[in-house]
């Protein structure tokens, strides 16, 4: 079984997302998915800024850790994402969502306001979830090694997520196997390349059988 590796510049993926329909309404929806510690957070906010070296806004990113009501919250957030941000912006309104504090353990009462775009980028796990299929433009899945993902969400956020975070890399692994979803995303990206490159502009995307690596850390 091989793996193919190649680096591709956000800009032309960006050129690539805004040359394609839009499905959620009048909106390009793009999904990065991947498991916790991947990369998904600095390759939608690269993903942006591409945006507007192509001439295009910067589009809004919707980060669904804020929508989380805590740990046990990892996949069920789904109806408020819908129901706050997608619905609103598939039907032409702007969206609006509560951000949660992992610190004070609650919703802030300050909505965080989603504009009607023609590009929106919503990153997190399982963003690209089956259910999503028919309003994403682009799904992309970021992988990274479980000890390497364990270690960057540790110096993050400290030892004491451990136990709830290792019960969280097994739910996200059981998840990906059930939902397929490396399989059925349109870009598998590397989110640990040790190749030297310029990240800031360009990813390593991989493509081939066993290119993702979804196991628990």
């Amino acid at each position: 079984m091989s793996v193919v590796a190649v680096f591709e510049a956000y800009a032309e993926l960006a050129r690539r997302v805004l040359s394609r329909p839009a499905r959620l309404g009048r909106t390009r929806l793009v999904a990065v998915d991947g498991p916790s510690g991947a990369g998904k957070t600095a390759f939608a906010a690269r993903l942006a800024d591409a945006f507007v070296t192509v001439g295009a806004g910067r589009p809004p990113v919707v980060h669904t850790d804020d929508l989380l009501d805590g740990w046990d919250d990892q996949f069920t957030f789904w109806t408020r994402l819908e129901s706050s941000v997608l619905a609103p912006v598939r039907a032409g309104r702007a969206g609006a969502y509560h951000r949660y504090s992992w610190v004070r353990r609650r919703f802030l009462p300050a909505p965080v306001p989603v504009p009607v775009s023609p590009v929106l980028i919503v990153e997190g796990v399982s963003t690209a979830r089956a259910a999503a299929g028919p309003d994403l433009t682009l799904a992309v899945f970021v992988t990274a090694p479980p000890p390497l993902r364990l270690t960057r969400a540790v110096a993050r956020d400290g030892p004491a997520i451990l136990p709830a975070l290792r019960r969280w890399h097994a739910a996200e692994a059981e998840h990906f196997t059930a939902d397929g979803t490396a399989a059925r995303v349109d870009l598998v990206v590397d989110g640990a390349p040790t190749l030297p490159h310029d990240p800031a502009h360009y990813y390593l995307r991989s493509s081939g059988v066993g290119g993702a690596d979804v196991g628990p850390g």
